[in-house]
This record gives structure tokens, C-alpha cells and sequence, in this order.
């Protein structure tokens, strides 16, 4: 059989969790795996803004695995730079990714420097769209002399897995795998034919609490708030993560497992993601679905307040403990959540729980590892509130999940590229591969390309 040599250039998202963007040249064809936002401190880092180590122009295809941020948000930039090919995802991922990719531009369009409007505006936002297809999984597809196919990464709504087909070789993109069994979501699919892999590694150096006592975590952690007549603030990441909390509340209050207080939603992306999600309950597990069958409205119950206007907002602090807050953003790097933590940390009798990974130099890293005073809006405050964490409603899969993922195409797997992790959890995971199941495994950097043969 004959074979044809593959080019993939690690531009961004190797060495880092954030900031997905891998470039494919080969067999007469150049595409992209997903094109994100760099983060840490900021929404949006300053390397965000250099030359993409190719040629936009040249970008036949952009596959997107998933809707966040940190695989879509230099999508703009691309186009900007000249990119006019087509944009394939899954279809959930396309209307998620309208909607986060807006709120982007609202953020970003605004730069104080004036430059970022011309990448970030709403008329690059339709003309992106334009280009966008909407893909359903197991619908195989030519794209030249590759097979495409798509398959349920178990992450979020729509989180795709891409494997291409060249010469009877499979080469696989992972994007985020999902922490599965999920409340929501099919557990992600088993992949056991591939040649080569590209996949996350985020918490590739350690492992989350079991499903089943994350539930019984965050029951204590809603009940102990009531006991404290405090408040009980939760930074979550817009997409899925407050989908996954509004359905596990909606089971405790209609179940009379917690006591009643007000609980708000403050957050205007969540509130719109949750109406996609609402949209697609087909692609919901099979008891979720259930659910729904029954007339079950799995992201609402009694004593939830959707607080939209600004000025909804700002009035929750005057609402009497006690009482829940769920506002963005997850790594509490921008959004709503900010100003709930200036108000809520210096109080013994508040508690701020995080719910997700925490990515270097953010707010939320710096209370995660402990810091008793942080600075919000060029305040110094206190952190004196109580400081929780629940791993297990992570999105992503843990250390030993991952590799029994990769177990299933250990006997295929030519190599397997470890990214999208710190780096100290890349070569965790990849020793791990080598160690336990003699795989191939090698964390690249960012910017360097490597040279595979299908």
C-alpha cells in the first residue's frame, strides 16, 4: 500500500492547556484542527495577536472539535489573516460556537488600544458563520483523498472527536474528552483502530473523586452554606459546566435533598447556552432523555432566578442569606463572578466553590492554591470565606480515564502526541504511556512540527 508523508505543526495548545490551533499539511491538502484563545490572567493573552505560524490563506479547512473559547476564539483572527475556506463541526457546535464567539467580540471589540474592533466585530461573526457546515456524527465524508469522520467526545454538547482516513491509516484528534458517565451527555466513544493521536492532557497528572461522591460533595456544600447563613458563590465555566449544575440542582431541590433558598444564574452566556442545550436534547444521554420525555424541565426548578440586566445583578447582594450564586466566569478571569468575589471573599461565613480546572496566573488559581489576600479591580481583598473544590464535575477525563481510553487502540497506535495540558501533566501522562502500556507518547512544543507517514 502505498503511503504519503503528513506535516502537523503544534502552533498552539502544546505546552498549554488553552489556545487549540494544530495545523495538518499533506496528502494535497492543508486543514486545521481547531483555532482557540490562548489564556491565563487575561480572557485573551498578547500572543494571541502574533503571526500564526502558516499561511491563513493557504487553510482549506477548519475542523472544530468544541465550542469553548480556547478552540474557537481566534477563529476571527484567522479569517482577518485571510482565511475563506469552509469550517466544518459538529451541528450543536455550530450554534454554541455563534454564541461564544459573540460574547468574545463584545469583550474583545472593546479594547481600549481600538485595534482588536477590527478583527472582533460582528460583521466578521457572519461572514465566519457563512462559512460554517454543520456535520452530524458517523456521517463519513470526503475531504480530497481523507475520510473524515466525526465522533461524540463526551465533553460538552456537540465535542467532537475527528479521525482522518488516508491510505487505510487513521489519524485522530481527540480535541477535550469528556469526564465520563456524564449527567448529560453519551459517555465519549471508544476509538481503537487509530495510527497516530493527537489528544488533551489536562489532568493527565491526576484523577478527580468517583462520579457518585461529587454529587453527594456538592448536596454537603449547598447544605452547610444554608447552616452558615452564608453565600455560597460558584465561578463556572458558561458552557456545560452550568448546564451539568442547573440538572444535578434541579434533581436535589425536587427532591427535597437540600433546603430551599434562592439560587441565581448570573450569567447572560449561560442563560443563551442553556436554551442551545435546551434545543438539542437529542444528543443527551438516553436517561436524560427520559427525563425530558416525562415533561421534566431538567435546567429549571422553584427558587431559581435568571438574572440577566446588569442591574439584576448588582441587586443579589442586597437578596438575604442565605443564598447561591452561579455566575461566570469558571477560572474567574473575567465576568460577573469578579465582582461576587470582591463582595462575598472576606466573609468567615461565605464559601466560594470551584468546580473546574484552574489555569496558571487566574484569579481562581491563586485562591485554589491558597492565597489569603488577592487583587480584584486594584483592591487587595481578603480570602477569609470558605474555599471548596469539587474535581470530579471537571469536563475533562482524569489521569487513569485518559489511559484507559487509550488502551483500546493500543495495539494500533503507531504515536501519540500528548497536548493541550501544563506541561509537568503532558509528560506525566506520556510516561505513563510508555511506562504502562509501551506506547509511543511525546509531548511536543509549541510551534513545532513533526512529520508522520499514513
Amino acid at each position: 500500500m502505498s503511503s504519503e508523508k503528513i506535516s502537523i505543526t503544534f502552533a498552539a495548545g502544546a505546552g498549554t492547556v488553552t489556545g487549540a490551533n494544530f495545523y495538518v499539511s499533506g496528502a494535497g491538502k492543508k486543514f486545521l484542527i481547531d483555532c482557540g484563545l490562548v489564556q491565563s490572567e487575561k480572557l485573551a493573552d498578547d500572543l494571541n495577536w502574533d503571526p500564526f505560524p502558516y499561511n491563513a490563506k493557504d487553510v482549506e479547512v477548519l475542523f472544530v472539535t468544541h465550542a469553548h473559547i480556547d478552540h474557537v476564539g481566534r477563529i476571527p483572527k484567522l479569517y482577518h489573516d485571510g482565511f475563506r475556506g469552509k469550517i466544518i463541526s459538529s451541528m450543536p457546535t455550530k450554534d454554541l460556537a455563534a454564541i461564544m464567539i459573540e460574547d468574545t467580540i463584545n469583550i474583545l471589540g472593546h479594547d481600549k488600544t481600538g485595534d482588536l474592533h477590527k478583527i472582533y466585530n460582528l460583521e466578521t461573526l457572519h461572514k465566519i458563520m457563512e462559512l460554517w457546515e454543520g456535520k452530524e456524527y458517523h456521517e463519513p465524508f470526503h475531504f480530497g483523498p481523507w475520510l473524515v469522520n466525526l465522533k461524540d467526545a463526551g465533553h460538552i454538547l456537540g465535542s467532537t472527536m475527528y479521525e482522518f482516513v488516508l491510505n487505510g491509516k487513521k489519524l485522530v484528534f481527540t480535541g477535550d474528552l469528556g469526564n465520563s458517565p456524564s449527567p448529560l451527555l453519551p459517555d465519549t466513544e471508544v476509538i481503537n483502530d487509530a495510527t497516530f493521536m493527537v489528544m488533551e492532557s489536562v489532568y493527565g497528572d491526576r484523577n478527580h473523586e468517583k462520579r457518585d461522591e461529587r454529587k453527594k460533595l456538592l448536596e454537603q456544600c449547598l447544605e452547610d452554606n444554608f447552616k452558615r447563613k452564608g453565600t455560597l458563590v460558584i465561578p463556572t465555566f458558561s458552557l456545560e459546566r452550568t448546564q451539568e449544575l442547573l440538572f444535578e440542582i434541579n434533581d436535589l431541590v425536587e427532591n427535597h435533598r437540600i433546603p430551599h433558598m434562592p439560587i441565581f444564574l448570573d450569567s447572560p452566556l449561560g442563560i443563551k447556552l442553556t436554551a442551545v442545550y435546551q434545543k438539542n436534547g437529542k444528543y443527551f444521554n438516553e436517561a436524560a432523555r427520559k427525563l425530558i420525555a416525562q415533561g421534566d424541565n431538567i435546567f429549571s426548578f422553584p427558587g431559581l432566578y435568571l438574572t440577566v440586566e446588569t442591574n439584576e445583578s448588582k441587586n443579589i447582594y442586597r437578596s438575604p442569606n442565605p443564598k447561591i450564586v452561579i455566575a461566570g466566569s469558571g477560572m474567574s478571569n473575567g465576568g460577573r463572578v469578579i465582582h461576587h468575589e470582591q463582595n462575598y471573599l472576606p466573609d468567615a461565613n461565605n464559601t466560594l466553590l470551584l468546580t473546574g480546572y484552574q489555569s496558571l496566573g487566574t484569579l481562581g488559581r491563586k485562591i485554589e492554591d491558597g492565597q489569603k489576600e488577592v487583587h480584584i479591580f486594584g483592591v487587595e481583598v481578603p480570602v477569609r470565606a470558605y474555599i471548596e473544590k469539587i474535581s470530579g464535575y471537571s469536563g475533562h477525563k482524569d489521569s487513569d480515564h485518559l489511559i484507559d481510553f487509550i488502551q483500546n487502540t493500543a495495539e494500533t497506535v503507531k504515536k501519540v502526541f500528548v497536548c493541550m495540558g501544563e506541561p509537568k501533566s503532558s509528560m506525566f501522562l506520556a510516561q505513563r504511556l510508555r511506562d504502562g502500556l509501551g506506547i509511543n507518547a511525546y509531548p511536543p512544543t509549541a510551534g513545532e512540527t513533526i512529520e508522520i507517514e499514513l
